[in-house]
Protein backbone atom coordinates (compact mmCIF):
# COMPACT_ATOMS: atom_id res chain seq x y z
CA UNK A 1 0.00 0.00 0.00
CA UNK A 2 1.38 3.04 -0.78
CA UNK A 3 0.93 6.17 1.15
CA UNK A 4 0.15 9.58 -1.26
CA UNK A 5 1.41 12.41 0.51
CA UNK A 6 1.75 16.13 -0.61
CA UNK A 7 5.20 18.10 -0.51
CA UNK A 8 3.56 20.04 1.95
CA UNK A 9 2.46 17.14 4.21
CA UNK A 10 6.12 15.50 3.61
CA UNK A 11 7.68 19.11 4.24
CA UNK A 12 5.31 19.32 7.52
CA UNK A 13 6.12 15.68 8.58
CA UNK A 14 9.63 16.36 8.57
CA UNK A 15 9.71 19.94 10.14
CA UNK A 16 7.43 17.98 12.79
CA UNK A 17 10.16 15.25 13.52
CA UNK A 18 12.82 18.02 13.61
CA UNK A 19 11.00 19.85 16.50
CA UNK A 20 10.31 16.52 18.50
CA UNK A 21 14.09 15.39 17.90
CA UNK A 22 14.74 19.30 19.35
CA UNK A 23 12.27 18.77 22.29
CA UNK A 24 13.91 15.58 23.35
CA UNK A 25 17.50 16.81 22.90
CA UNK A 26 16.58 19.76 25.57
CA UNK A 27 15.43 17.45 28.09
CA UNK A 28 17.72 16.71 30.72
CA UNK A 29 16.91 13.07 31.09
CA UNK A 30 18.02 12.77 27.27
CA UNK A 31 21.07 14.71 27.96
CA UNK A 32 21.86 12.74 31.09
CA UNK A 33 21.99 9.69 28.90
CA UNK A 34 23.19 11.01 25.71
CA UNK A 35 26.23 12.07 28.15
CA UNK A 36 26.63 8.65 29.41
CA UNK A 37 29.48 6.33 29.02
CA UNK A 38 27.73 3.69 28.44
CA UNK A 39 25.92 5.50 25.47
CA UNK A 40 27.25 4.48 22.02
CA UNK A 41 26.07 4.21 18.57
CA UNK A 42 26.75 2.29 15.53
CA UNK A 43 28.32 5.37 13.73
CA UNK A 44 28.53 7.55 16.65
CA UNK A 45 25.33 9.57 15.85
CA UNK A 46 23.84 11.74 18.50
CA UNK A 47 20.27 13.31 18.46
CA UNK A 48 21.84 16.70 17.09
CA UNK A 49 22.70 14.30 13.72
CA UNK A 50 19.54 13.53 13.11
CA UNK A 51 17.93 17.28 13.59
CA UNK A 52 20.52 18.08 10.80
CA UNK A 53 19.79 15.72 8.58
CA UNK A 54 15.94 16.19 8.62
CA UNK A 55 17.08 19.95 7.78
CA UNK A 56 18.65 19.10 5.34
CA UNK A 57 16.19 17.06 3.58
CA UNK A 58 13.59 19.91 4.35
CA UNK A 59 16.50 22.18 2.44
CA UNK A 60 16.80 20.09 -0.53
CA UNK A 61 12.83 19.30 -0.80
CA UNK A 62 12.47 23.46 -1.24
CA UNK A 63 15.38 23.43 -3.94
CA UNK A 64 13.61 20.91 -5.78
CA UNK A 65 10.75 23.12 -5.52
CA UNK A 66 12.09 25.93 -6.50
CA UNK A 67 13.89 24.52 -9.60
CA UNK A 68 10.48 23.00 -10.87
CA UNK A 69 9.11 26.29 -10.28
CA UNK A 70 12.00 28.25 -13.03
CA UNK A 71 11.06 25.01 -15.22
CA UNK A 72 14.41 23.56 -15.09
CA UNK A 73 12.94 19.80 -13.16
Amino acid sequence: MEIKLTTPEIRAILQGCQHTLRLVGSSRDYRNIQSSQYFSTTNDVVLNDAVNILFELVEAIDGVEQMSQKGEF
